[in-house]
């Protein structure tokens, strides 16, 4: 049965988008059970780390499935806004999130891509927004998002043309932090999951939380706050334990850490 599942194995939540006949393209109710399995990320203490990644090996996301969602939009049946938790706008999820990208990454897929926080593509991935093509545009956060996290002209010949680049290009132009063989892919994105809930979870949760707000101010202002987001995390038990830690010279044992998730391991239910 198509759908959105969440997997949860030793503070790793892998959220797998499972529609592979149709190449993951989203249906009204998946888009709704993304954005659930977003807030149980969040609200979950055992999952210390998100994993987001596509069913199969041909595609990550192709977007909306647009025999459902076009009709919708255009009887005004659905409000595109209603999509706003799937792509992760107004988000309070300060935990990291991983994008595997395997096979095709167009249209929402991308958007929701845009999303997270680390990116690791299979080679063979192709990324792209096709929507002038068909006459609309990526409102899923796209517009808001590309031009602040690429350099300006690659953002918009990838917004006007619509046309797919590869892996290679993706990573060239800094929309993935890098292109792996397909066959690794999830390996690494556990690998790098795995390192980092070696962190300290307030630590990770302030540095989220600071850099979604801190780019929205003037310099002067962000210096301020960054002051009071550096404040909090000195005052927090994860900082005494990481201090003591290092004077010590041992491994820190991060209360945001605690107790390590062993009981719901292997554990798998649909969002």
């Amino acid at each position: 049965m198509s759908g959105i599942t969440l997997e949860r194995t030793d503070g790793v939540g892998t959220i797998t988008i499972d529609r592979p006949e149709k190449l993951n393209a989203l249906t009204l109710a998946m888009y709704e059970e993304l954005s659930d399995a977003f807030d149980e990320v969040r609200d979950d203490p055992e999952i210390g780390v998100a994993v987001l990644t596509g069913a199969g090996d041909r595609s990550f996301c192709v977007g909306a499935d647009l025999n459902e969602s076009i009709p919708a939009l255009a009887e005004e049946r659905f409000d595109i806004s209603e999509w706003d938790g799937a792509h992760q706008k107004h988000s309070r999820l300060f935990k990291p999130v991983i994008a595997a990208v395997n096979g095709l990454c167009l249209g929402g897929g991308f958007e929701i891509m845009l999303s997270t926080d680390l990116r690791i593509a299979a080679d063979s991935a192709r990324f792209g927004l096709p929507e002038p093509g068909v006459g609309v545009v990526p409102a899923g956060g796209t517009l808001a998002r590309l031009t602040r996290q690429i350099p300006y002209p690659w953002a918009m010949e990838l917004l006007l043309t619509g046309d797919p680049i590869d892996a290679a290009t993706a990573e060239r132009r800094g929309l993935i932090n890098r292109a792996v063989p397909a066959e690794e892919l999830l390996d690494e994105a556990n690998a790098l999951a795995r390192r980092l809930l070696e962190r300290s979870g307030s630590s990770l949760s302030v540095i989220k939380s600071a850099a979604a707000q801190l780019a929205e101010m003037p310099l002067s202002a962000a210096f301020h706050a960054e002051a009071l987001y550096g404040q909090r995390a000195f005052a927090s038990p994860d900082a005494k334990e990481g201090l003591a830690a290092f004077s010590e010279g041992r491994a820190p044992r991060f209360p945001s850490r605690r107790p390590p998730n062993t009981s719901s391991a292997g554990d798998s239910a649909g969002a």
